[in-house]
């Protein structure tokens, strides 16, 4: 340790070794991070995934949906399967 080059070496090292520590902190924290995230995203798909059975079991067929306010609305903005359009001869 009497050699000055030989302290700055070693201090430079230290510095590396602190820097690295730190880095692989901050990585380990942003992994904690996406895998709560990951989860915390699984939970709330979990609870769609049931509104969307509870939805279907509802479905009454028709590509139509009840709505309070609306009526019997049509997903495809057409008639009824079972309707057929009545042509007036020419």
């Amino acid at each position: 340790m009497n050699d000055p080059s030989t302290y700055w070496l070693t201090m430079t090292n230290l510095a590396l070794g602190v820097v690295v520590l730190i880095c692989c902190g901050a990585v380990a924290f942003g992994v904690l991070q996406e895998l709560i995230a990951r989860k915390r995203k699984r939970a709330a798909e979990s609870t769609l995934d049931r509104e969307v059975a509870d939805l279907a079991a509802t479905y009454t067929g028709g590509h139509a949906f009840h709505l309070p306010g609306l009526g019997v609305t049509m997903a495809d903005g057409g008639e009824e399967l079972n309707k057929k359009e009545e042509r007036k001869p020419q």
